[in-house]
């Protein structure tokens, strides 16, 4: 067989070639085994529909920054290493192909949003790191994209398996982030990562019960724990903490707290009160 032949969108679309499905039932809307070919096939069945990235979208995403050797920052770190700043990276767009079965899900999102919002309009970037696919998207489209994820027959992203909280507060704007783990059994158990973010000021980001009720709790946990507002819940309240526990202990600006331990006469302050090295 001739490079030629290999890329030739005609020969792609006659599957001739193409690897031997895990079932003779398979179709090509739900065959998942890896085909080396994908890329190309994506160059020729929409990957023009997702925008070329610029420099600056390739570029690492600073979250914050850590000071001193060991992270201490109220005068504790005696080792002289406190004038240390590192930042802290998150990585940038990832530039196509994609890689494995991820440029098809992008391009049939692309598809299925095509009537609607648009892709580039509902998703913000595309990141691919260790082996996984994250999709950034923007709160106020994240309903029509979990839609389209779940009921489009070449996604078929049928499970949720929860929304896990994260709190940035040195990244201006995107401090809260919700980042909901996709699982798709129709094509043979394909994962993606859907990633939501949202400022401190203004803590909402729409509920997707409606269309995975099984995120019921999840989403009162995360809300419980960082403080972000599911518009649309049936019913977001405490799921761990007292009803009358104020703030949200698991954003990093929480205070630490703790209760004074005493033993042998002797009485430990809780870490937020405990003396700092001049």
């Amino acid at each position: 067989m001739s490079d030629d032949e290999t890329t030739d969108p005609k020969h792609l679309e006659s599957g001739e070639g193409a690897p031997v499905p895990d079932k003779a039932a398979d179709t090509p809307a739900t065959r998942t085994d890896d085909d080396p070919r994908s890329a190309d096939l994506a160059q020729h069945t929409g990957g023009g529909r997702v925008p070329e990235l610029s420099a600056a979208d390739a570029e690492p995403v600073q979250i914050g920054e850590r000071r001193g050797m060991f992270g201490a920052t109220r005068g504790q770190d005696t080792t002289g290493y406190g004038g240390l700043v590192t930042p802290t990276l998150m990585p940038g767009a990832s530039p196509r192909p994609y890689g494995s079965f991820f440029d098809e899900v992008a391009d049939t999102l692309a598809v299925a949003l095509a009537d609607g919002t648009g892709y580039e309009s509902a998703v913000e970037r595309v990141v691919v790191d260790r082996g996984e696919m994250t999709l950034f998207v923007r709160r106020e489209h994240l309903l029509e994209v979990a839609h389209a994820l779940r009921d489009h027959p070449g996604l078929r992203f049928e499970m949720c398996l929860g929304v896990s909280g994260v709190h940035y507060p040195g990244e201006a704007g995107r401090e809260l982030h919700a980042a909901y783990p996709l699982l798709s059994i129709t094509h043979g158990s394909r994962r993606i990562r859907v990633e939501v973010t949202c400022p401190d000021s203004d803590p909402h980001i729409p509920s997707v019960v409606e269309v995975w009720p099984g995120n019921d709790w999840h989403e009162r946990e995360t809300w419980d724990m960082f403080g972000i507002e599911f518009d649309g819940h049936p019913a977001l309240t405490r799921v761990l903490m007292p009803d009358d526990w104020p703030g949200h202990p698991q954003r990093k600006d929480y205070p630490l707290g703790g209760i004074p331990v005493e033993y042998k006469g002797g009485t430990v302050p809780p870490p937020d009160e405990r003396r700092a090295y001049t």
